[in-house]
């Protein structure tokens, strides 16, 4: 085996900055971290256990879950081989008919839907422009894609109507460009991750027919929060069927893992034909499928967790700190702590009082930002936020 220096120079630059990360288990701590915002998961909804039947009245639909278990935990193939099969085409049908889409297509993570949407969809001559805080699976796509991109500064829609015009012409020529040159695809999410803040999807969606541009939504922290039962943002706001394609991921408040390509029924012949994140890939196997099934019977009825999700974030955001945070209406919450090593220490001194809280640091986030992520939870209590609040008020 060959000197490994070249590993120790890099990992000894990220320790350098403060910025080396690690593995940890959350040690029995209060869940102020995970996505799992409706409890899905730490209620053991999805398991198939004894905890399936106690789910109450409000979730009669959960007890289906119980089979999963006797599923294949195997689909020996991708897609176009051996790991098709009705169950999967079935909840396809089922996710795109709850989203009001004409079709959908199922890939085994958030990570891979953006990465194979984006690396197959826009070639060259086309040009992408992405929000500026988009998520790395969107950057990652958009590299692997042939076109030309330019991000816009975060939810900035004058700066993304300058990025059209740059693009399409000033705007007296808008109409004529509309008849030539390569597509124009607009990337933004939904609920963004670091931040917790939501798109302005009116404006973007109203600058999209305006230059004719393609909009790609990333709907991952939307999915099962907003909307009456948990539909996403877009649908929430009847926006939906102006997108060209949506990404809705089940590994946060779905509680279970995958995600899911809602457009045209055409847009979904074409990722089969030409996504190589899908058409490389072993297929998900049937206990995944039917979790992801299940969860979509669970979580549309959650109301009182939405509800009562809502109520703690409300309650988070009108106590004083003792700290700069965002604005965010959704339970993505952000303390704003400059420099890796200031997070890191304000991160274990909550650790420290059995509060699971994580630094997110330099280079995920920009220097000067770096922030503790709070996320609120339905099952997280009244006491737990109010202890929270004053660990931070000095």
């Amino acid at each position: 085996m060959g000197d490994e220096g070249f590993l120790n120079r890099r990992l000894e630059e990220r320790m350098a900055q403060d910025a080396f990360r690690q593995l940890r288990l959350p040690e029995g701590k209060t869940d102020f971290c995970s996505n799992d915002y409706l409890g899905i998961v730490a209620n053991g909804l999805l398991e198939g256990g004894n905890r399936l039947p106690e789910a109450g009245p409000g979730h009669p639909d959960g007890r289906a879950a119980a089979a999963s278990s006797l599923l294949a935990h195997g689909s020996a193939g991708s897609r176009l081989l051996a790991g098709n099969y009705p169950l999967i085409e079935e909840t396809e049908k089922a996710l795109a008919g709850f989203h009001q889409a004409e079709a959908g297509l199922l890939f085994n993570s958030g990570y891979d839907a953006n990465l194979g949407v984006l690396s197959c969809i826009p070639r060259r001559g086309d040009t992408i422009v992405y929000d500026s805080l988009s998520h790395a699976s969107i950057r990652d796509g958009i590299r692997l894609s042939f076109a030309q991109s330019f991000s816009f500064a975060h939810n900035d829609c004058a700066d993304l109507e300058r990025r059209f015009q740059a693009v399409r012409g000033e705007e007296r020529n808008v109409a004529a460009a509309k008849t030539g040159g390569g597509n124009l695809f607009v990337v933004t999410e939904s609920v963004f991750s670091m931040d917790g803040d939501l798109a302005p999807l009116e404006t973007i969606l109203s600058l999209c027919r305006r230059y004719n541009a393609y909009l790609i939504l990333d709907e991952a922290h939307a999915t099962g929060v907003i909307g009456k039962e948990g539909e996403g943002l877009a649908q929430a706001g009847g926006l939906h069927r102006e997108c060209f394609a949506r990404i809705h991921t089940f590994g946060k408040a779905v509680g279970c893992h995958g995600a899911i390509v809602l457009g045209s029924t055409r847009l979904r012949q074409f990722l089969i034909n030409f996504c190589r994140p899908l058409i490389y890939t072993t297929a998900l196997p049937p206990a995944s499928v039917r979790a992801i099934a299940d969860a979509y019977r669970l979580f549309p009825k959650m109301n009182e967790e939405r509800t009562r999700l809502q109520q703690l974030t409300d309650r988070w955001r009108q106590a004083a700190i003792g700290y700069e945070r965002l604005n965010s209406p959704t339970p993505i919450q952000v303390v704003i702590v400059p420099g890796n090593a200031a997070v890191r220490a304000l991160a274990g001194r909550l650790q420290e009082a059995g509060l699971d809280i994580r630094p997110i640091l330099y280079p995920t986030v920009p220097k000067g930002s770096e922030r503790l992520r709070i996320v609120v939870h339905s099952f997280n209590t009244v006491d737990e936020i109010d202890r929270l609040t004053e660990l931070l008020r000095s």
